[in-house]
């Protein structure tokens, strides 16, 4: 699913849709039936022939009277040969803020509705013969879901991230059915200043992010919502809480690039090398992967012990060692680490347990070089990293990336 993401706030402005389709609203019953105006033509177009409008036709949802509706309920806006001109939500005499979606299809609170609650929507459309239609619908929310599955986002307001960071949305200890997806995505929000074109795409079903076709420009500004509370995941499980944060790119672009052929790393700032660096990556028996990654965390000090992943530290292929200026790529436990004990390895063999090996000097620099969301591109090993190991949004090539959920 693919949308551009536009220079907006939540609120008043216009919700930017972080996905272009026009799916079903989730909590949508039948509707009235769309209302038709007579005007089918316009004026001629420069060839002479007549231009031939849309019948003008408006549905609201959910139904009148519709009941036991999720907290995450939206108001459907359907509306042909016209737009929407003016939205009333209103509960126990209270209007609720919100605002449509770029495409007009819903109108979307700005925070989640109140569980056990009566709700009546008052909508107005209006042609582009300039006639206007009103339409009215009452609903009531359900009670407050007691089967919640906990969300988490990997973006902290007030950060500033590097032009590979996505949006990172997961589902802890659940899957999201495939058939939930879609309209799971449909309430995850993203907003970029400047406007750029970006997708959300899963993960198997526990885990879905978003990227822009490139790299952000440096300098964007993103707002994200998550707004899944209360909202349906399938198989009886609703979200837990809306999640929200603003944070910035930074204003320089970074990238290190390592190659096997060479037994290099490369950190390259807005396009210029600045430091050349000696790397030994995995050996044959655990080879490092290959892939566009990105920095995931970043550890000053830290343990590596192999038990955790069952190799006894005692082992031949065991270990347990402290740790410093190490910089996550992939949740399989591929870091950027110093390793003085690798340092004559380092620009000729591999000898590592998969992790990029480099001294310590350079291990200190780069740590202090590179921030969470710099893109890492590693070439030339003998295994690709896995779709999901890690945030490998960028290692799935655009075409197909956009085509999910």
């Amino acid at each position: 699913m693919v949308a551009v993401t536009r220079r907006s706030v939540f609120l008043p402005l216009t919700l930017t849709l972080a996905l272009a389709a026009v799916l079903t609203v989730t909590a949508c019953g039948s509707g009235d039936k769309p209302g038709k105006s007579t005007a089918t033509t316009a004026a001629p177009s420069p060839s002479g022939t007549p231009v031939k409008k849309e019948p003008f036709t408006f549905a609201l949802t959910p139904a009148a009277d519709a009941k036991n509706l999720p907290i995450s309920t939206e108001l459907g806006t359907a509306v042909t040969g016209g737009k929407v001109t003016t939205v009333e939500l209103v509960t126990a005499g209270k209007k609720v803020e919100g605002a449509l979606r770029p495409d007009g299809t819903a109108w979307v609170p700005a925070k989640p509705l109140a569980p056990g609650a009566s709700y009546t929507a008052t909508v107005t459309a209006t042609g582009d013969d300039g006639k206007a239609e009103t339409r009215t619908t009452a609903f009531s929310t359900m009670a407050r879901p007691g089967s919640r599955v906990g969300t988490g986002m990997y973006l902290f307001t007030g950060g500033t991230y590097g032009v590979a960071m996505p949006v990172v949305v997961e589902f802890v200890d659940f899957q999201v059915p495939e058939a939930e997806r879609a309209a799971v995505a449909r309430r995850l929000f993203v907003t970029s200043d400047p406007p750029q074109l970006g997708a959300w795409h899963w993960f198997g079903g526990n885990q879905v992010l978003y990227r822009p076709k490139e790299y952000w420009k440096p300098g964007t500004k993103l707002t994200v919502r998550t707004g899944l509370d209360g909202h349906p995941l399938g198989n009886g499980k609703y979200g837990d809480q809306e999640r929200s944060a603003t944070v910035g790119i930074d204003a320089s672009s970074r990238i290190l690039e390592v190659d096997n052929a060479t037994k290099q790393m490369v950190a390259k700032k807005d396009g210029q090398v600045v430091r050349t660096m000696k790397v030994s990556l995995g050996k044959t028996s655990t080879p490092s992967s290959s892939g566009s990654l990105v920095v995931m965390d970043k550890l000053e000090k830290t343990i590596f012990d192999s038990s955790t992943y069952g190799v006894p530290a005692n082992s031949p292929d065991g270990y347990r060692s402290e740790i410093r200026y190490a910089q996550r790529l992939t949740w399989s436990g591929e870091f950027i680490h110093a390793a003085p004990w690798s340092e004559g390895d380092q620009g000729v063999r591999n000898v590592s347990h998969g992790c990029v090996n480099v001294s310590w000097a350079d291990a200190e620099w780069v740590f202090g070089f590179t921030m969470i969301g710099d893109p890492v591109v590693i070439k030339g090993t003998e295994r690709q990293v896995k779709p999901g190991n890690g945030w490998t949004a960028w290692d799935v090539p655009w075409d197909e990336y956009a085509k999910s959920p």
